[in-house]
């Protein structure tokens, strides 16, 4: 980092390459660590900034479903940014028409019906509906469990097949209808030729506008002999017509054997007294069909959200049967029968992705499930990090060694007993050549290439200096020697005894020993010129003289 500072014009690729690999290793995951970051907190500040807006499909009005999804509503948006929208329908089938449709999220329904909808639309994916219209239907939790409930006044129908000939208060735009008929079906009171019913049901020959409400008014007023009710037990229009209208139920049985064919019936009974307690009505424990009551969504409602609609409805259970009114505590006590879906078989669709990410919460995650193999797995990746580590000071020791041999020849070749200056120069220039060798070939570092180039640095300056001096003593002993012949020539001006036959054969002889002597180069060129311009005035001077007697002056 400091590298960073120091130059506002670092390559950043050439700063990484120049990395150790612990470095990189670290600085990769420092990267990666703070991208995840600032991702993570970006989406969760955009999720708050945005809340969604979901429509959820209810069905009828006074039904227990979409009494508790208007409860679940309010405390959803109390507890969370998610804004839901509560609408009634005409039932299940409706619902999850609207909900296949794309014009809501959510659905309260059936499970047999969903489930028997949800084989249909996979049966129906290559159909003529335009591309990207289809949307899977998603189990997102159960909320109680839905009877089948029959309600006659004759005292002579004890039984569902005693239903032949007479009339059966009930609409048909609902997934009611759709039970009752698979029932039917069942004891053989449906005629499979032309699809039709051995029974008169009130809702065929009405409006689409005839609901729950008509058909109680047709049983209270006697147009009709049974009412059929897909509702949990307690329900308040069945309640009313026990307490004040004579009504009676009757038991639906064989409901493990319509299982078979519609495998989200259950087995299940009214308990005796469930509506009226003296006289008990019913009267004894009454054998009938179950099918539970599921929130569903759209497959293409996004994880998230759907995990944090299930944790409300999970986490905040009292509040919700809190949020609804007194004029419907019957329907409290069915907040506790909220549960996850736990069939995934057929019987009901699969379960929304957001809904396992909340009931899986407390799963072990995939790395407490495989700690002791992931714990040997770090353990070899630390294992392999130190032996790089460790070779890599191996490598970082022999680089240096290598280099201190380089250092230690230059810094001997300071050493002046060891040849001369020329062979010194040379092999410290050798030793330059194998340290530079060894650089490129990666062999020494750059740090320790920079340390020996120190020393070849001072050791060059140091023969050079030595140089310098030699020459110095050279020059000096050069004049010396050429100061002694100069200083012999000169006595010969002075000897006034010698002929000058004898004079010139002994000047001869000192030109002919300084001769010798710069060829031997122990007298340099300016000091034979020097001895040159003394042994011509000499000569001269000798010539001058008579033949027999001393040097003129």
């Amino acid at each position: 980092m400091a590298a960073l500072k120091a130059s506002p014009q670092v390559n950043f690729p050439s700063f990484f390459r120049n990395l150790d690999p612990i470095s990189k290793f670290i600085f990769i995951c420092l990267g990666f660590a703070s991208i995840s970051l600032v991702a993570l907190t970006t989406w969760r500040v955009v999720g708050y900034l945005t809340a969604p807006h979901l429509t959820l499909a209810a069905g009828d009005p006074e039904g227990e479903s979409y009494i508790i999804s208007e409860a679940i509503q309010k405390v959803v948006e109390r507890r969370s940014n998610i804004n839901i929208t509560v609408i009634p329908t005409g039932g299940t089938a409706d619902s999850l028409k609207k909900l296949e449709e794309g014009s809501v999220e959510l659905a309260a329904a059936q499970a047999d019906v969903a489930s028997e909808q949800m084989d249909v639309s996979t049966h129906n994916e290559e159909s003529s509906k335009p591309e990207g219209s289809h949307a899977s239907v998603r189990t997102v939790a159960v909320l109680y469990k839905d009877l089948f409930q029959l309600v006659v006044r004759d005292p002579n129908i004890k039984q569902f097949s005693q239903l032949r000939g007479k009339t059966v208060a009930l609409p048909i735009k609902g997934g009611q209808y759709k039970s009752f008929e698979k029932v039917a079906r069942h004891y053989g009171l449906l005629k499979e030729d032309k699809n039709t019913l051995d029974i008169k049901v009130t809702g065929l020959n009405q409006s689409q506008d005839y609901d729950d409400k008509q058909a109680e008014e047709d049983f209270k007023f006697q147009r009709a002999d049974a009412l059929f009710r897909v509702r949990a037990i307690g329900n308040q229009g069945i309640s009313t017509l026990v307490k004040e209208y004579g009504g009676r139920l009757v038991p639906i049985q064989q409901a493990k054997a319509m299982k078979i064919q519609h495998p989200a019936f259950e087995s299940t009974e009214i308990p005796q007294g469930a509506y009226k307690g003296n006289v008990a009505v019913p009267d004894e424990d009454l054998p009938t069909v179950a099918v539970s009551r599921i929130l569903v969504a759209r497959d293409t409602v996004d994880k998230s959200i759907i995990q944090e609609i299930t944790r409300v409805i999970f986490e905040h259970r009292q509040e919700i049967a809190n949020a609804i009114s007194q004029k419907h505590s019957e329907v409290k006590p069915l907040i506790a029968s909220i549960d996850r879906p736990s069939d995934t078989g057929g019987s009901i669709p699969p379960i929304h992705p957001g809904a396992v990410a909340f009931y899986e919460r407390d799963k072990p995650s995939f790395v407490q499930e495989n700690s002791d193999f992931l714990a040997l797995i770090l353990t070899v990746i630390l294992l392999a990090f130190s032996w790089i580590r460790q070779l890599k000071l191996w490598m970082e020791s022999s680089r240096k060694n290598e280099a201190d041999e380089y250092i230690a020849r230059a810094i001997n070749l300071m050493n002046a007993s060891q040849g001369n200056l020329e062979d010194r120069q040379k092999q410290l220039d050798d030793v330059f050549r194998k340290a530079a060798d060894s650089l490129i070939y990666e062999k020494i570092s750059q740090e320790s290439f920079r340390t020996f180039n120190e020393a070849y640095k001072t050791t060059r300056e140091a023969i050079e200096r030595e140089g310098q001096l030699a020459q110095q003593q050279l020059e000096h002993k050069q004049r010396e020697v050429s100061a002694t012949y100069i200083k012999a020539v000169v006595e010969l001006l002075r000897d006034s005894k010698q002929s000058k036959d004898l004079l010139q054969q002994k000047i001869d002889k000192i030109l002919k020993e300084v001769a010798e002597k710069l060829i031997l180069e122990e007298i340099s060129q300016e000091s034979f010129r020097t001895f040159i311009e003394a042994y011509k005035t000499t000569r001269d001077a000798i010539e001058r003289q008579p033949p027999f007697g001393g040097i003129q002056n």
